[in-house]
C-alpha cells in the first residue's frame, strides 16, 4: 500500500488553504478550481467575540466537545475552533451559501462535515428541516404494520457491534424499529427492505428519531433510494449496468478477469448501492462518503466503487474467484481506515460523465422495455400453448372414449349374436318338442274316439 499522509493534516487542509489564502490569494485557484476574493476568504475565518463565546459555550454544554481540554495542542484547538466557526456560519447562512458559495460548500463537504454539525447539515442538504410528515410520526407509531415481524428479525443484524444498537432492548434498536415501521406505513409499496435499516441506523447515530425519519423519507423520495428498494429493484439493475460500463471502459483488464472467473458485478457491488458502503467500509470512512452522497447523490458511489477497484486491480487480477471474494471481505474494507481522504481523492480522479450515464440509463430502459415486451409475448405464447395442450388432451380423451365405446359395441354385438344364435337354437328345439308332443298326442287317441267329440 502507498504511504499515507497524516490523517489530521489531510482532514484540516481545507482550513489551512483558506487561512494561507489571506496572504497568498493567487494560490487558491489551483486548490479550489476557481478564484476567491480576499474579502470572501477573510469572512470565512472571522468571528466576533460573541460568536466565539456562543460556540465555546455550546461545546462545553455538549457531551462530546470537539476541543480537547487536556491532550490537544494549541494548534489543534485553534483548528477546531476555526472549524466550529466556519461551519457555524455555514449553517446560519445556509441559503446564501447554497446560492453564492455552492462550489466552496461542495469542497468543504468533500473534506468532511464535522461530527457535531452532521445532524443539522444533513437535514439542510436533504431539505428535511420542515416536513409535514414529521407531524404524522407519533401517530404512525400507534399503528400496526404488516412488516413488523420482518423488521424485528433484522434489527439485531444492523450494526450489531455498535454500542448504540447492542442488546435486544437497547434504545438504538427501539428507535430503529420505530423509524422503519413508520416508513413502511407511509410507503406501502416499498414497505421494508433490509439494506435500508443501515441507512436509518446511521441517521439515528446523529439525530433524534423524528428528524431521522424525515431525512430518510427525503432520501427515499429525492435520492433514487426508493427506486432501489422497490420489490422489482429495477434501479439496482440500472446502477449495476452503468457500473459495468464504467468498469469495462476504465479497467478493461480487470473486467476481462472478472468475466473469466464468473465474478459478476452484482456479487460485490449490489451492497455498495443498497447500503451506500455502510456494510462494506468501516463506519468513519462510510460516513465521509455519506456526507458527499447527501450533497451529490449516487455519483459518489460510482466514483468510490471504481476507485476501490482501480486501487486493487493488480492484486485482484492474480486471484481466482475464491481469492477475490476473500480479498473483498478481509482486505479492501480496511485499506483506508487511517485516511479516508485518500479514498475520496482517488474517487474524484475517476472519469465520470453525467451525460454518458444518462445515455446509459436510456439504453437500459430500452433494453428492459424490450425484455418486458418479449416477456409479455412469451407469456402469451405460453398461455396459448397451454390452451392448445388442454384442447389436445380433450380430443385425445374423446378419441379414447370413442374407442372404448367401439370396443364395447363390438363386444355387445358379439354377445348379441351369441344370444340370437342361442335364441334360434332354442326356437328350433321348441318347435321340435312341439312336433314331438303333437305326434305323441295323436298316438294316444283310440280309434273311433273322435266320434264323441
Amino acid at each position: 500500500m502507498e504511504s499515507e499522509p497524516d490523517g489530521l493534516r489531510a482532514k484540516s487542509s481545507i482550513l489551512n488553504h483558506i487561512s494561507s489564502a489571506l496572504d497568498h490569494p493567487a494560490s487558491v485557484k489551483s486548490t479550489w478550481g476557481f478564484p476567491l476574493p480576499r474579502c470572501a476568504l477573510r469572512r470565512l475565518l472571522e468571528a466576533d467575540s460573541k460568536s466565539m463565546r456562543s460556540m465555546s459555550g455550546s461545546r462545553r454544554n455538549s457531551g462530546s466537545s470537539l476541543v480537547s481540554s487536556s491532550s490537544a495542542s494549541s494548534n489543534l484547538s485553534h483548528l477546531e475552533e476555526d472549524t466550529w466557526i466556519l461551519w457555524g456560519r455555514i449553517v446560519n447562512e445556509w441559503e446564501e451559501w447554497r446560492r453564492k458559495k455552492d462550489k466552496l460548500l461542495k469542497e468543504l463537504i468533500r473534506k468532511g462535515i464535522p461530527h457535531h454539525f452532521r445532524a443539522i447539515v444533513w437535514q439542510l442538504l436533504g431539505n428535511a428541516t420542515d416536513m409535514p410528515v414529521k407531524n404524522q410520526y407519533s401517530e404512525l407509531l400507534k399503528m400496526s404494520s404488516p412488516c413488523e415481524k420482518l423488521i424485528r428479525r433484522d434489527i439485531a443484524r444492523t450494526y450489531p457491534e455498535h454500542e448504540f444498537f447492542k442488546g435486544q432492548d437497547s434504545l438504538g434498536q427501539e428507535v430503529l424499529f420505530n423509524v422503519m415501521k413508520a416508513y413502511s406505513l407511509v410507503d406501502r409499496e416499498v414497505g421494508y427492505c433490509q439494506g435500508s435499516a443501515f441507512i436509518v441506523g446511521l441517521l439515528l447515530m446523529q439525530m433524534p428519531e423524528e428528524e431521522a425519519f424525515c431525512v430518510f423519507v427525503r432520501l427515499m423520495q429525492e435520492y433514487r433510494l426508493r427506486e432501489l428498494f422497490k420489490p422489482s429493484m429495477a434501479e439496482l439493475g440500472l446502477c449495476i449496468y452503468q457500473f459495468e460500463y464504467l468498469l469495462q471502459e476504465q479497467l478493461p483488464e480487470l473486467n476481462v478477469h472478472f468475466r473469466s472467473q464468473s465474478f459478476h458485478t452484482s456479487m460485490y457491488a449490489s451492497s455498495w448501492f443498497l447500503t451506500l458502503f455502510l456494510t462494506f467500509l468501516p463506519l468513519p470512512v462510510a460516513t465521509r462518503i455519506f456526507d458527499i452522497f447527501m450533497y451529490e447523490g449516487l455519483e459518489i458511489i460510482f466514483r468510490v466503487g471504481l476507485a476501490i477497484l482501480q486501487y486493487n486491480q493488480t492484486d485482484l487480477i492474480q486471484l481466482d474467484m475464491e481469492g477475490m471474494s476473500q480479498h473483498f471481505q478481509k482486505v479492501i474494507p480496511h485499506q483506508f481506515d487511517s485516511c479516508p481522504d485518500k479514498l475520496i481523492l482517488r474517487a474524484y480522479q475517476v472519469k465520470y460523465n453525467p451525460k454518458r450515464m444518462k445515455k446509459l440509463e436510456k439504453e437500459y430502459t430500452t433494453i428492459k422495455n424490450k425484455e418486458m415486451e418479449e416477456q409479455i409475448e412469451i407469456k402469451r405464447l405460453r398461455t396459448e400453448n397451454r390452451l392448445l395442450k388442454q384442447r389436445i388432451e380433450t380430443l385425445e380423451k374423446g378419441q379414447v372414449t370413442r374407442a372404448q365405446e367401439a370396443e364395447e359395441n363390438y363386444v355387445i354385438k358379439r354377445e348379441l349374436a351369441v344370444v340370437r344364435q342361442q335364441c334360434n337354437t332354442a326356437s328350433e328345439s321348441l318347435e321340435k318338442a312341439q312336433d314331438t308332443i303333437r305326434e305323441l298326442q295323436k298316438a294316444e287317441v283310440p280309434p273311433g274316439a273322435h266320434y264323441f267329440i
